[in-house]
């Protein structure tokens, strides 16, 4: 298995991830299976591109959907209108849908609940969070993701989408470096 010399441990395992996905997709379509509504997944680029990626072939649902958004991490403070900054923005309508937002990790929070609150306004069936990883100890605003693969304590983690300066996104497993 290839180990950067940069990463001082791995904190989740190729196969830890691939179990928890599992049962995260199995959640999901136990959930919403036989809703007769469409089932969006909304993915976060970058990070979550991988996540989503393994996620929604787990979920058994025919009505499953998926598409993309890319947000600023900075917006919500930065903006007057208490707003991510959007640089993607869904093609797929969120109205009517049971929308699940899909997120590589869930920091301070402060993104997420805005982009929640954004995405409420667009009047889905309902709007749920899911979030591969969970950092509690780091959370500013109030956010309650529904679905959390992994609580993860303060560290840098890489790996499995996750990037430190575009790099290491491509490892199969969750690794920390210092920083």
């Amino acid at each position: 298995m290839y180990i950067p010399e940069e990463i001082i441990k791995i904190l989740l395992t190729e196969e830890q991830i691939r179990q928890r996905v599992a049962g995260l997709g199995a959640q999901i379509t136990a959930e919403y299976k036989g809703t007769g509504r469409p089932l969006l997944l909304v993915g976060i680029l970058r990070g979550g591109i991988v996540f989503l990626s393994d996620l929604m072939r787990r979920i058994e649902i025919d009505t499953l959907k998926v598409d993309f958004m890319a947000v600023s991490s900075y917006g919500c403070t930065a903006s007057s209108s208490g707003e991510p900054r959007i640089l993607k923005d869904l093609d797929e309508s969120a109205e009517g849908c049971d929308v699940i937002v899909v997120e590589d990790i869930a920091d301070t929070g402060v993104t997420l609940a805005c982009l929640k609150k954004m995405l409420s306004a667009r009047n889905p069936a309902s709007l749920k969070v899911c979030c591969l990883l969970d950092k509690p100890s780091r959370r500013e605003a109030e956010l309650n993701a529904d679905y959390i693969g992994f609580t993860i304590p303060d560290e840098f983690v890489v790996g499995y989408g996750l990037d430190y300066a575009q790099k290491y996104r491509h490892l199969p497993y969750i690794g920390v470096i210092s920083l």
